[in-house]
């Protein structure tokens, strides 16, 4: 099974260019699944959009993942009814959503789980006094097949453990949330695949994707850089953070990065592994 996961997708634009791209990447690629965190989809940035949602869903993405803005407006809130949308599953009962998946691909079965750090979730009205440890939620969860964890956290400490921790039980663990992708692609001993952060797919200028102005005033005026307006998304380039994994038996074979079609000079198609042509 080949499994193509996109990063934080940060406005409407990358939202468009993102649903613009889907089906020549899953041609290029081979893929049989599309995980894409959507959490910042919405025209402002703070949370799902109806519209991004339903975009990114027809265009070939499967599974919708989330994080700490997934309750962020009544939008974002309604769309977690949706079956194919999950937000993160460490929370105690009563918090709308779901935080696993279990889809069939490639006549294979992929649960897909998404857990977040308490960092990322501190300022959450939505979760507050209902947030649990991630390997809680872990242990917790119905897992099924192959298991791919989306882990939305700021720290690279609290992912590294996580991921040694269920090395050789998840296929991938792939961090989101801070932005900001990381460099090394780790293949951990046991099988899993492990990437830091897989970085945002949107503006790649600014803040995180959003533009600086009001942050830096705040910053400079008051030592607060959200005591102003709420900054709009960037208008600069868009960049994808997104890795493609090829999981056999549980375990991740083979991971890379993906670029956008029109970027990428070699346009011609990977093949699985075992066929003629090499592997991804």
């Amino acid at each position: 099974m080949i499994v193509l996961f996109c990063g934080d997708v940060v406005g409407e634009r990358a939202t468009e260019r993102l649903a613009a791209s889907l089906p020549e990447l899953r041609r290029r690629y081979l893929v049989d699944l599309v995980v894409v965190n959507a959490e910042n989809s919405a025209p402002n940035g703070l949370g799902m959009g109806a519209k991004q949602v339903d975009q990114l869903l027809e265009a070939g993405a499967d599974v919708i993942t989330g994080g700490n803005h997934s309750w962020d407006s009544e939008e974002s809130v309604a769309l977690l009814d949706l079956p194919q949308v999950i937000r993160p599953a460490n929370l105690a009962p009563g918090v709308p959503g779901r935080g696993v998946l279990h889809a069939e691909a490639a006549g294979e079965t992929l649960t897909v789980v998404n857990l977040a750090d308490h960092c990322a979730m501190k300022s959450v009205k939505a979760t507050a006094g209902k947030f649990l440890p991630a390997y809680d939620g872990w242990r917790a969860a119905d897992k099924r097949g192959a298991v791919l964890v989306d882990y939305h956290g700021d720290h690279v400490l609290e992912k590294q453990i996580f991921a040694h921790a269920v090395d050789g039980e998840a296929a991938a663990v792939l961090g989101s949330h801070t932005h900001e992708a990381t460099g090394p692609l780790h293949l951990l001993p046991g099988g899993t695949a492990f990437v830091t952060e897989v970085g945002m797919t949107g503006p790649g200028d600014g803040v995180q994707g959003f533009a600086p102005t009001n942050l830096v005033s705040g910053l400079r005026g008051t030592g607060n850089p959200f005591s102003g307006a709420m900054p709009s998304v960037s208008l600069g380039p868009l960049v994808l953070g997104a890795v493609v994994l090829e999981i056999r038996h549980g375990r991740t074979a083979r991971l890379e990065r993906v670029s956008w079609p029109e970027d990428d000079a070699a346009p011609e198609p990977r093949t699985k592994s075992g066929d003629a042509g090499g592997a991804i």
